[in-house]
């Protein structure tokens, strides 16, 4: 797999904060985004197609389920 875009999510209750890269380092996201579905499925439309999106959740239990089921049910590798 060639991911062209990595995605990290610092997770808490109300809201996560996200970090996007791309391959040259460039920053293509760096701020809060609320801690819910439409949110995170927005924010990973924008950062590009799933094939070359990855995301990284630093508590992929309870408080980060949220955004690993999001990310896997729009095909992004967790």
């Amino acid at each position: 797999m060639s991911y062209r875009v990595f995605c990290g999510l610092d997770v808490g209750k109300a809201e996560h904060h996200a970090t996007a890269l791309d391959l040259a380092g460039k920053l293509r996201y760096d701020k809060a985004i609320a801690n819910d579905e439409a949110a995170l499925r927005a924010l990973f439309t924008q950062l590009g197609e799933p094939s070359g999106l990855v995301v990284v959740v630093d508590q992929p239990a309870s408080i980060g389920a949220l955004p690993v089921a999001v990310a896997q049910a729009m095909g992004i590798p967790v």
